[in-house]
């Protein structure tokens, strides 16, 4: 990988790129729904067990991913295993018992716009003109994403409230990652992080298997979403990062969203409002703003 940056070549993106960009689209843009598929038997805290361990595992699988971390970044990896994988995993499964899977992957999309509102307060970045309209951009976006599910009297204000902590949990991880990823590489600190949230979620785990069905359909979901969703497709993102760099890799995130709504609309009978698909456009045109230098 280019020291850089920019990737191992900066034309246009090759057809393998392409490839692998779709294959994380539909991957991350299915976990919304998987999710929802494991909630109809399983508690919410196995949910979120299961798939940080099953993800965590399949990638210690790797050899290079047990490298070993020094005692001084240790403090970073655990930040990025509470705030980027255990709180998530959980609030995600717990929002989504109220909350339709399309629109949590919608909300979600707002992350790239929650990195760069942490990275400016923390002092890491200067905003540009553009930038800062893509934060407009995004913040009505989600305004109006979640204007449906918060208003009305049975609206789930909370679920909405979780996914919205769980991205600031993703842009929290986005402003920390990158010089322990620079020092050890992105497949050494997501396994091990991961490995550390599986065992902070484990309580949470083992407290909800009493009030579990293991049924074979849901079980096959997490299984899924775990060893593919949670674990495969982070060697997937290295690779894609590696060939065309951070910055043009990050356009996966405006397809994960348009997955989640076809199939939470396609598989699971969800329903969504003009205003939300609306409030999508905005927050990707935020992002594309965002993403730029």
């Amino acid at each position: 990988m280019s020291s850089t940056g920019i990737g191992s070549h900066d034309g246009s993106f090759a057809a393998t790129d392409w490839v692998i960009i779709g294959a994380l689209a539909l991957i991350w843009g299915s976990a919304f729904m998987w999710i929802a598929i494991g909630l109809d038997a399983l508690a919410p805290g196995v949910v979120a067990w299961l798939r940080v361990v099953l993800g965590a595992v399949a990638l210690l699988l790797i050899p290079r991913s047990r490298r070993r971390i020094d005692r001084a970044d240790w403090k970073g990896v655990a930040i990025i295993a509470i705030a980027g994988n255990a709180a998530p995993a959980l609030l995600f499964a717990v929002a989504e018992q109220e909350l339709d899977s399309a629109v949590a992957g919608m909300i979600t999309s707002a992350t790239p716009v929650a990195t760069l509102v942490l990275a400016f307060w923390l002092g890491n970045r200067a905003v540009t003109r553009g930038q800062v309209l893509g934060l407009v951009a995004g913040f009505v976006g989600v305004v109006a994403m979640a204007a449906p599910d918060v208003l009305g009297a049975n609206a789930p204000v909370v679920e909405v409230g979780l996914v919205l902590l769980a991205v600031l949990g993703y842009a929290t991880v986005n402003n920390v990652v990158v010089p322990l990823q620079q020092r050890y590489g992105g497949l050494v600190v997501v396994a091990q992080a991961q490995a550390l949230a599986a065992l902070v979620l484990t309580p949470f785990g083992l407290t909800g298997l009493r009030s579990s069905e293991f049924d074979l359909g849901p079980v096959l979901a997490i299984v899924f979403l775990g060893v593919v969703g949670t674990g495969f497709s982070r060697v997937l993102s290295a690779t894609l990062v590696g060939r065309v760099g951070p910055q043009r890799g990050s356009v996966v995130a405006y397809f994960v969203p348009v997955v989640a709504i076809v199939l939470g609309v396609m598989v699971r009978g969800e329903s969504i409002e003009a205003v939300q698909i609306i409030g999508l456009v905005f927050v990707l045109v935020g992002a594309a703003l965002i993403s730029r230098r």
